[in-house]
C-alpha cells in the first residue's frame, strides 16, 4: 500500500471512528456528568478526523509535524474521555470497548508517524 493509499485509509477511517463517536454522544443519558463527559468526547473524538484531515494538506514538513502532534493529542484525549465514562459508570465498559480499541490504534498509528517525522528533522 502506497503513502496516498494509507493517507486515504486513515482519513476514512478517523471519520468513521468520529461517526461512532457522534452516535455514542447522542445515547449517553441526559444527567449533568454524562452530557459534560460526553461533549468534551465529541469535541476530541470528532477533531481527530478533522485534524488528520488537515496533516495531509500540510505544505511543510514542520506544518505537517506540528498538526500531527495536535491528532496524536485530541486521539489520546478521547482515550481518556471514554475510559472516563465507562469507569465512571456513565455507560458501561462494555459499551465503550470498540471504540477505545480503535482510538488505542489511532493514537498508536498517529504517534508512529509524528515519531518517524521528527526523526528525519535536524
Amino acid at each position: 500500500m502506497n503513502s496516498l493509499d494509507k493517507a486515504a485509509e486513515l482519513k476514512r477511517r478517523s471519520k468513521s471512528f468520529a461517526i461512532r463517536i457522534v452516535n455514542l454522544f447522542r445515547s449517553l443519558p441526559h444527567s449533568p456528568d454524562a452530557q459534560t463527559l460526553g461533549k468534551q468526547l465529541l469535541r476530541s473524538g470528532t477533531s481527530v478526523g478533522a485534524n488528520y484531515r488537515a496533516v495531509c494538506r500540510a505544505h511543510s514538513q514542520a506544518e505537517f509535524i506540528a498538526r500531527m502532534g495536535i491528532v496524536v493529542e485530541e486521539a489520546d484525549e478521547t482515550v481518556f474521555w471514554l475510559e472516563l465514562l465507562g469507569e465512571t459508570g456513565v455507560v458501561l465498559p462494555e459499551r465503550t470497548q470498540d471504540l477505545l480499541n480503535e482510538a488505542n490504534e489511532l493514537v498508536a498509528i498517529f504517534g508512529a508517524s509524528l515519531r518517524t517525522s521528527k526523526h528525519g528533522v535536524k
